[in-house]
């Protein structure tokens, strides 16, 4: 039997997100993230129930050695960051909004380890004073971003590795992997526009979108992508992803053993 009781705790707040077919709406976080916290940062991944501002989470934040922030259907909504209302078809997670939010500020206070992924990194970059584009492939000279949709579009197609990002010189990224560049996978329709306080840029896209984050006054790991790390981390491609999730291992490790 497997024995998981000193294990780092991470909280992974959920998306609200209703479930085809049903009139039901749950608290969802994926498969694949839950897992790769589990397998390579060696923690155990805990759902936090995202209750937006009905919830004040600062005290609840002290009981966990770090916190997950993952991907999600729905986008930031824009008065957030005072940009430009949603069209009325766009999926919108208010809850999730109003929580992370919250808990963003909180971690970097109280040295709480920070891992995003994908919204996750908006989310960081809003948090810190920064805003968003709404569609990045509608912006001149950038390409698009967004996953391979239709009926024949494996999972294989929709994560493939599809262009590079040059890291920046000496930073955590770049020593973590000892390379200039390297490939990855792009699922997101939003981005960087205004980067957020604080934040150290470690990784662009070849069209220059910001694709990867450091928090400069985090006083533990507090890092994020633009890519999906989930997507088999054990490869050898995806080297930096699961260099990401060791890091935040190790910090979430330290911070459980001096709490």
């Amino acid at each position: 039997m497997t024995q998981s009781t000193n294990l780092p705790l991470i909280g992974v707040p959920t998306s609200i997100m209703k479930i085809p077919g049903t009139n039901f709406t749950s608290h969802v976080s994926g498969q694949r993230y839950i897992t790769s916290v589990n397998n390579f940062s060696k923690c155990i991944a805990v759902q936090i129930p995202s209750m937006g501002k009905k919830y004040d989470y600062t005290n609840f934040l002290e009981r966990f050695d770090g916190i997950l922030l993952t991907g999600g259907r729905a986008n930031i909504e824009p008065h957030h960051y005072g940009g430009l209302p949603f069209p009325p078809e766009e999926p919108i997670d208010p809850d999730r909004d109003g929580t992370v939010l919250q808990i963003i500020p909180t971690c970097i206070t109280a040295g709480i380890p920070l891992l995003g992924i994908c919204r996750g990194l908006q989310e960081i970059n809003v948090a810190m004073g920064g805003s968003l584009h709404y569609r990045i492939n509608q912006i001149p000279g950038k390409n698009d971003h967004r996953m391979p949709r239709g009926d024949d579009v494996t999972e294989e197609d929709i994560f493939k590795l599809r262009h590079s990002v040059t890291l920046t010189p000496s930073n955590l990224f770049q020593k973590m992997v000892a390379k200039d560049k390297i490939l990855v996978n792009t699922l997101h329709g939003q981005g960087v526009d205004r980067l957020g306080d604080g934040l150290i840029v470690q990784a662009v896209s070849d069209d220059n979108v910001i694709e990867g984050i450091s928090i400069k006054d985090h006083p533990n790991f507090a890092a994020a992508v633009q890519w999906h790390t989930e997507f088999h981390p054990e490869r050898e491609e995806h080297t930096l992803s699961r260099k990401l999730y060791q890091a935040f291992g190790r910090a979430a490790k330290n911070r459980m053993q001096s709490r």
